[in-house]
């Protein structure tokens, strides 16, 4: 994929997080099965860094399950970030932090590196979480830049933790899908497992999503200096519209 076309595509999505970033919060009320499976397994005191953390619904999970630890969530839409924001209870003594940051730029991790940490925080965690965040970056360079990054800042023998949508496993998203003539783009300018998908709540927009095979996690994982501890599928009515997978970072 070329430079250009994976920036269109990543422009997209920057676009619809922006403008439909309180009714797609409206839509993330609660974790899915597959997330509130993984955060019962992470210890209470860990170091957790939540790529793509959105409204802040994965922490409020892990909150509920008595974690109390150092916890970073990272997102490009500040619309989202901001709702997080809101719903920090003030109970909470060791309070999460919610900033804005892309993945698709060449620097985040340096973003995250000069964030002013008022408690003494190292820039390496036990557990980097990114819940449905991989589908929405285009092309493999992309994907292999930011685990790469991932890699760096976990500690040794740290995991990352991460889904993926399995979105044609549906007939309601399969009906979906939009000729990419809508954003002026060919099929030859994008990748196998590349869509478009439209959104209907609260208004009309667009997003970039890309459906991965099982054999396409398991090269990057190993391109990037990880081992696939564990794999498995969950969510929605089949139990089938996500994949996650825990890897481990070989150091």
């Amino acid at each position: 994929m070329d430079t250009d076309t994976a920036d269109r595509l990543l422009d997209i999505n920057r676009q619809f997080y922006q403008t439909f970033a309180l009714q797609f919060s409206q839509t993330r009320q609660r974790l899915q099965p597959g997330a509130r499976r993984i955060i019962q397994n992470i210890p209470k005191d860990a170091a957790i860094l939540d790529l793509g953390c959105g409204n802040g619904e994965l922490w409020r999970g892990l909150a509920g399950e008595g974690y109390k630890g150092r916890y970073i969530g990272i997102d490009s839409s500040q619309g989202l970030l901001d709702i997080a924001a809101e719903k920090i209870p003030d109970i909470y003594q060791l309070k999460p932090i919610f900033f804005r940051a892309d993945l698709a730029s060449s620097n985040w991790q340096d973003e995250l590196r000069n964030y002013p940490r008022p408690f003494g925080w190292l820039a390496d965690f036990d557990f980097i979480l990114a819940f449905a965040v991989l589908h929405h970056l285009p092309g493999r360079d992309l994907r292999l830049q930011v685990l790469n990054k991932i890699h760096q800042l976990l500690t040794s023998g740290g995991s990352f933790i991460h889904s993926e949508w399995l979105f044609l496993n549906s007939a309601k998203f399969r009906s979906r899908l939009q000729p990419w003539s809508r954003v002026g783009l060919r099929e030859n300018q994008i990748d196998e497992g590349d869509y478009l998908l439209d959104w209907r709540h609260g208004g009309s927009g667009l997003r970039y999503v890309h459906q991965f095979e099982p054999i396409e996690l398991d090269k990057l994982a190993a391109e990037s200096n990880f081992q696939i501890l564990e794999s498995f599928t969950s969510d929605g009515e089949g139990g089938n519209l996500g994949i996650y997978q825990i890897w481990t970072a070989v150091k």
